[in-house]
């Protein structure tokens, strides 16, 4: 009798095995054939995001706007000065274990640069500490041009892409230098994935880089003197509502919001800046 009973129990213990053997290969298999779109949309949902990083959503359009630069599966993207990272938690888990995530932000050991290049890098290492299941394969290229100008190694990333970047590199003498260096770390045929604040065509872009924006003329012609080849822009980012011309600039307007309480509500209104989404390709 107390034998039957042993068996008994034995053979339950040996199902319930089975079926939690089960219900993990089932999932691991699930998650091993998600489409890498499926991925950038689990990375949005993501719980380690913040709730206000997430209702900027609507105005970033993450999974169109990183569908419409073709990352894929497998790939080596480098994401350049990332500031406070909303990009990043987004393309970290959708990456992991599918490819590899190279942040390019600020050099600590360049000196005498503005106060926030130091304390954002800080900031974002212990997000990525709090959540390693999230960053812990994510690799950091340090980049303050011109002390420290490279992104590594030459033809090694398969996509590059910045976010509302170019108009400080303008301001500050250095676009150009800085677009040729993303065409060296590039592969041939990589691609440079770039969303920047639009000016008005026409537009002085030493004067209107002052306000955060830059018109689509100067973008593209930074990247053909790069030597890359215009491919295809998007309206996904635009905003007919901006219209460009406020007190304090592009951080007039959300989320930014650099008049405070004045107007607050006619700016939030408008939402975030109008913004040219464009796709480059490196000559082969």
């Amino acid at each position: 009798m107390i034998y039957a009973e042993y068996q008994n129990w034995r053979n339950q213990v040996k199902r319930l095995i089975f079926c939690i053997a089960a219900i993990v290969f089932s999932s691991a298999a699930l998650a091993g054939s998600m489409s890498f779109a499926e991925q950038i949309t689990a990375g949005v949902k993501g719980e380690h995001r913040s709730e206000s990083n997430k209702s900027r959503d609507p105005y970033r359009h993450p999974r169109q706007t990183l569908a419409f630069f073709g990352i894929e599966d497998g790939m080596t993207v480098m994401e350049i000065w990332p500031g406070g990272g909303w990009y990043t938690e987004i393309l970290a888990p959708a990456m992991r274990d599918h490819g590899k995530l190279i942040i390019a932000t600020w050099d600590p050991q360049v000196q005498g640069q503005p106060s926030y290049r130091y304390e954002l890098p800080k900031k974002m290492a212990e997000t990525f500490a709090q959540y390693p299941e999230v960053y812990d394969q994510v690799e950091v290229q340090y980049f303050s041009p011109p002390e420290s100008a490279s992104l590594g190694e030459a033809s090694s990333v398969d996509i590059v892409v910045t976010f509302r970047n170019t108009h400080g590199w303008i301001s500050a003498g250095q676009a150009q230098d800085i677009f040729n260096e993303f065409a060296r770390v590039l592969k041939p045929g990589g691609i440079l994935g770039v969303v920047q604040h639009r000016a008005d065509e026409g537009s002085d872009p030493a004067q209107s880089a002052k306000s955060g924006y830059v018109s689509e003329a100067t973008v593209k012609e930074l990247a053909a003197n790069a030597g890359f080849e215009f491919v295809a822009s998007s309206e996904i980012n635009a905003n007919p509502e901006d219209t460009k011309d406020h007190e304090k600039g592009v951080w007039t307007l959300p989320p930014s919001l650099n008049l405070g309480d004045v107007d607050k509500e006619k700016y939030l209104a408008i939402g975030e800046s109008d913004r040219m989404t464009l796709k480059f390709r490196k000559s082969d």
